[in-house]
This record gives C-alpha cells, structure tokens and sequence, in this order.
C-alpha cells in the first residue's frame, strides 16, 4: 500500500468510525487539543491567579511555547478534563492561542484526582492552608474509594492518610489539620 493509498484509507476509517473510537484512539498520546473542549477539573481547589508567576508562564509559553504537556482525561459526561495544565490553559488562552498540547490518560476520576493534587504540590510555590486541606481532602477521599487492601498481602498494613503522608513528606497529624480547615470554609 503506497503512502496515498493508506491517507485514503484512514480517511475512509474516519469516516466510518464512532466518536468514540475516534477518542479511544487519542488516549496515551499527545494531541494538540482546542482550549475549549478542555473542561476544567471539578472542584478544583487551586486558584488560578494573575500574580507575578503567571506573568513568568505567560512569557515563557510566548518564547518558547508550552513546554510541558497538560494531562487531561475522559470524564463521565465523555468530555475532555484537565487534570493537570490549568495555569498553562489560562496562560494560553490569554495569550489569544486556540490549542495546546495535552496527554490524554485512561484513568478514573480518582487517578486524576491523585495526579492533580501530587502535581499542583510539587509545582506550586505559595499554597494557601485552604487550598493544601481540600487537595488533601480530595486526595484522601480518593484513595478510600480505590479500595487499595494491602491486608491481602504481605505488605505492612497503612491507613490512607499515612499513605497520603508519606506521598506529600507531611505528617499524618499536619494532614488531619490541613483537612480539618476545609470544615470551618464554605
């Protein structure tokens, strides 16, 4: 099959194929993807603010383009999430770009929610104790609900919140604290 037979092909493929094939196809690469079918992750806890960082990203991606790909997922209502990118989807749009690169994952809400809550405390510099408890929240809640039982094997059995510790180098009391915050905010 020469190269134009094979365009024609895949053309015809497309053609005949289900969005959602289409979409399956996507997941595990990395795609230029319109700004407007990323949606945003539910009950985000980060702000996504126009301080002195978002002046660094913003020139950054202007120079450079972005750099480092956004992670998003296929959510329940079948639409595209970020899970991780939100600043360099703000950055992006404000510098008037339509796309950016993102890597689709095949995980479940709970993955997602983990990976956003590791990246964002990684990356960020200054976290607000609000934003820290409801990613800690988040997290923990997500973990609970995988159901990981490390009682079936020989592993020394850990509740979630000294896993979640030992994942974000804080104390499993530091991370009660943090979450005991998110009761007194609305």
């Amino acid at each position: 099959m020469n190269g134009i037979d094979f365009l024609r092909q895949k053309a015809q493929d497309n053609i005949f194929s289900t969005q959602e094939q289409r979409d399956t196809e996507k997941i595990g690469k990395l795609v230029e993807v319109n700004l407007s079918e990323l949606h945003d992750f539910k009950n985000h806890p980060f702000k996504v603010d126009e301080d002195a960082e978002m002046i660094e990203l913003r020139k950054s991606i202007e120079e450079n383009g972005v750099l480092e790909p956004a992670i998003a997922f296929w959510n329940e209502d079948n639409e595209l999430e970020l899970a991780t990118g939100h600043r360099r989807k703000y950055a992006c749009s404000t510098l008037g770009y339509e796309t950016m690169p993102v890597l689709i994952k095949s995980i479940s809400r709970d993955e997602a929610t983990i990976l956003m809550g590791e990246s964002n405390l990684q990356r960020r510099q200054d976290i607000l104790p609000s934003e820290k408890g409801f990613t800690y929240k988040m997290m923990l809640d997500a973990m609970k609900r995988q159901g990981k039982r490390s009682d079936l094997t020989d592993e020394k059995k850990v509740n979630s919140r000294e896993e979640l510790a030992q994942k974000v180098n804080e104390s499993s009391k530091q991370i009660y604290r943090f979450i005991k915050i998110t009761v007194l905010i609305k």
